[in-house]
């Protein structure tokens, strides 16, 4: 072979390798950006999955405080009912209602 088709192979190894796509360039940077995004949705979908359960939590403890809420106002209602006032009135003050027969009415002068 003479030296001038070994320069021309030689050139053609050295062109070949040039235009030869680097990994990066081909599939490899494919599967790194898919990867890369495949991981963002997880986070999110965990990150979702984490609000759901604190709302969970959050709906059980409103339930929970309205069901007090409702159990103090009837303890509330029950402590003013009349009838029960009459009777602590009557046994710890030892007052008694009063006869409509024998109320007077003072007339205040203007």
């Amino acid at each position: 072979m003479s030296s001038v088709a070994q320069t021309a192979r030689a050139g053609k190894a050295r062109a070949r390798s040039r235009t030869r796509p680097s990994l990066l360039t081909g599939g490899v940077l494919w599967i790194v950006l898919f990867a890369l995004l495949l991981a963002g949705v997880v986070a999110v979908n965990v990150n979702v999955l984490r609000l759901n359960v604190e709302l969970d939590q959050v709906g059980r403890d409103r339930d929970a405080l309205k069901a007090d809420i409702a159990g103090l106002r009837s303890g509330l209602s029950s402590a003013s009912a009349t009838a029960r006032t009459e009777r602590l009135a009557e046994k710890e003050l030892g007052l008694r209602l009063a006869d409509p027969d024998t109320t007077v009415y003072v007339r205040l002068p203007r």
